[in-house]
């Protein structure tokens, strides 16, 4: 049984809900070293003994594709929608890119989380005191880094209509895309940042280009006037590409960063090289009700898929999200976390986050280092 209760606007942003008998998980490894990765989160998943978890597995992106012609086939979506959280690997292979762009796997991805309505993506970037020397920062910037940034997943210029290209009266081709966002899903997406935000520094930074792009001055007129709804909340606001440059500078100023779809993809990704390796990196993709999907935030690396080489620790992770936002679990989800600490204070690395004097291990390898430290 689901239990949806309301909530007052200073809670947690979420619908809450108590959890089944069964709790369903739809496990959608993908490509590349998807499969990989997935194996030794399910292994680590399978070895808390949760007994109303049940795990069904279905193929999207170029599995899909390969499957069924289509990067999502319907039975896997139908899957999702039915199951309460998905973890997914990751998409995409090289040899797909000649593909029509509807049939290629990135697409399979980007439906899932419009179908599923999963507009708050989490990327926390946490540096672990083992991989300080493994940031291509010095220790002394990125040493006790905690931050998350929350981007907006479901709109923006990733899904803004017009779209498409087209050719001209004289011959040239033209292509368009169109950034755009309403007032509900800016306020949407604040209120979950300063929710988070209120667990945590109480600290927000919006991102945004409000100085060029009308969309993100309304972006940032519509945090300014939710962020009178938190006076505990200390509210700045950074352009985009001041952010970009202050996360090298100074990465340690920020708590919660909360911006739009695109600028969230670009930040994140540069946010996790400041952990030593985006391989450290989990996400989740929330919807109103905590129904989630759950991932890497890194790619599917096709150069070294089957090599038994990738770092599963971000999927890993990624299964102490789905724990804590969606199960409810903090106590499985912290001994997951802490098992992961054990491992990398033990000496173990993957080739992506090797330091001196460390223990180089596989993909495997690792995963059985976590489990061992359960």
């Amino acid at each position: 049984m689901r239990l949806s209760l309301s909530i007052n606007k200073r809670s947690l942003g979420f619908s809450i809900r108590n959890r089944k008998l069964e709790m369903k998980l739809a496990v959608l490894p993908g490509d590349g070293i998807g499969p990989e990765i997935v194996a030794q989160a399910i292994k680590v998943l399978k070895a808390l003994n949760i007994t109303d978890l049940s795990m069904t597995e279905a193929p999207i992106g170029g599995a899909g594709y390969e499957a069924f012609g289509d990067p999502l086939p319907d039975s896997t979506l139908q899957l999702a929608k039915e199951s309460d959280a998905v973890l997914l690997g990751a998409v995409g292979d090289w040899k797909y890119d000649k593909l029509e762009r509807q049939l290629r796997p990135e697409r399979g991805l980007l439906r899932i989380r419009k179908e599923l309505n999963l507009f708050a993506n989490l990327r926390p970037a946490l540096l672990y005191p083992e991989l300080a020397g493994a940031s291509t920062l010095k220790p002394e910037v990125v040493s006790g880094l905690d931050l998350m940034i929350i981007r907006e997943l479901t709109g923006d210029i990733y899904f803004g209509q017009p779209r498409g290209i087209s050719a001209l009266e004289n011959g040239e081709r033209e292509g368009v895309n169109t950034m755009r966002y309403n007032e509900s899903e800016i306020r949407r997406i604040g209120r979950v940042a300063f929710d988070i935000a209120m667990k945590r520094n109480k600290k927000v930074c919006s991102v945004d280009k409000a100085n060029v792009l009308e969309t993100t001055e309304l972006w940032r007129q519509v945090m300014t006037e939710l962020s009178a709804e938190y006076p505990e909340i200390e509210l700045s606001h950074m352009y985009v590409d001041n952010a970009a440059m202050q996360l090298i500078r100074a990465p340690k100023q920020f708590d919660v960063i909360v911006t739009g779809n695109i600028f969230g993809d670009i930040l994140s990704d540069e946010a996790s090289m400041l952990t030593g390796s985006i391989g450290m990196l989990p996400s989740a993709s929330l919807d109103t009700n905590k129904k989630g999907m759950y991932e890497p935030s890194h790619g599917s690396a096709p150069d070294i898929a089957g090599k038994d080489i990738a770092n599963p620790l971000a999927t890993i992770l990624s299964v102490a999200m789905l724990l804590r936002y969606t199960f409810n679990d903090e106590a499985n989800a912290l001994k997951v976390e802490n098992a992961v600490k054990k491992a990398l204070a033990q000496g173990f690395r993957t080739a992506d986050i090797t330091t001196n004097g460390c223990k180089k291990v596989g993909c495997s390898a690792m995963g059985d280092a976590v489990l061992a430290s359960l």
